[in-house]
């Protein structure tokens, strides 16, 4: 039977990323090293849109997670800086549509530097219920409103009731890991 000790020796056998030799765990992590460690986390690729009386707006995100299903919740995080901050706490609505391989170019897009109006001419748009554009072909498209917003460092995690589904039943996902997109679902890579 294997025992714990509850009270471990403070010099750790662990040896962590980035800790210089005698500085303890808990030394500061680096932007750099953080950034590093957050290109081995695969996520997956959405396009997070709004639209109403702020104006219509898009953007590139792979931090988007569940929350809980009951009332079905995501959290998206949105960066205070960005030019679609206002718009999307202005709108209180939005619509994760998460990718297929074949929208790596448009994920592209929406990464940043084109204009807003620019962004949506690419790809097949049609209105969600809450009014926020939702990608034709997206594998999953979650219809949201935006119930609560939590400022951290440099965004804001906002958190999503979903209102509607719409799924075009594709089997296959596109995902970011290692700074370059990769295809699952069928094993191939974008």
């Amino acid at each position: 039977m294997a025992t714990c000790d509850p009270h471990p020796h403070p010099a750790s056998r662990l040896k962590l990323a980035g800790t210089p030799p005698g500085a303890g765990p808990f030394s500061p992590v680096t932007r750099q090293d953080y950034r590093d460690a957050m290109a081995r986390l695969g996520a997956a690729v959405n396009i997070v849109t709004t639209d109403g009386p702020g104006g219509r707006h898009g953007f590139t995100a792979s931090a988007v997670c569940s929350v809980t299903d009951t009332p079905p919740t995501l959290l998206v995080c949105l960066n205070k800086g960005s030019s679609a901050a206002a718009t999307f706490h202005a709108n209180g609505v939005l619509c994760v549509n998460t990718l297929a391989p074949e929208h790596e170019e448009l994920s592209r897009l929406f990464g940043g530097g084109t204009p807003p109006a620019e962004r949506f001419k690419a790809g097949h748009w049609r209105r969600a219920a809450t009014g926020a554009p939702m990608l034709v072909g997206a594998p999953a498209a979650f219809d949201c409103r935006i119930t609560r917003a939590v400022e951290v460092g440099t965004h804001d995690v906002l958190f999503c009731e979903v209102v509607n589904l719409a799924s075009d039943g594709a089997q296959d996902g596109l995902i970011y890991f290692g700074r370059r997109y990769h295809a699952v679902g069928s094993g191939g890579e974008a």
